[in-house]
């Protein structure tokens, strides 16, 4: 199983992605509720995957995903965020942020955990 560290600010859709990814059986996740936290406890969990809401809060999705990039073992480690601003210039931004891919919210749970697999697998 995949570690995986989810970043999201709204606890119903950390609820419904939580639930998606564990009825799919490939990860093993942690979410938390700011970039802080993550940023805090990123170092042992050690996620092999990062998934990230864009605009929290806060530090937003890609300042904290520049923060993770500096901790010892997450420079290389696979980024993918979750965004409702779904227009193609700025899913091309983020994209340019080192994000495998960006999963537009309302996303659907079912198929949440093989967005991801496929983003990973390339």
């Amino acid at each position: 199983m995949l570690r995986l560290m989810h970043v999201e600010d709204d606890e119903d859709i950390r609820e419904v992605a939580k639930m998606a990814l564990e009825f799919s059986g490939q990860f093993e996740i942690i979410q938390c509720p700011s970039g802080e936290e993550a940023i805090e406890r990123a170092p042992e969990f050690k996620p092999e995957v990062l998934l990230l809401d864009v605009m929290m809060p806060g530090m937003s999705g890609p300042t904290t995903l520049q923060h993770l990039r500096k901790i010892d073992g997450l420079q290389d480690t696979p980024a993918i965020f979750m965004t409702a601003r779904a227009q193609p210039s700025e899913i091309e931004e983020l994209k340019a942020q080192s994000a495998l891919t960006v999963v537009v919210k309302p996303f659907d749970p079912i198929t949440l955990g093989d967005q991801i697999m496929a983003a990973l697998r390339g």
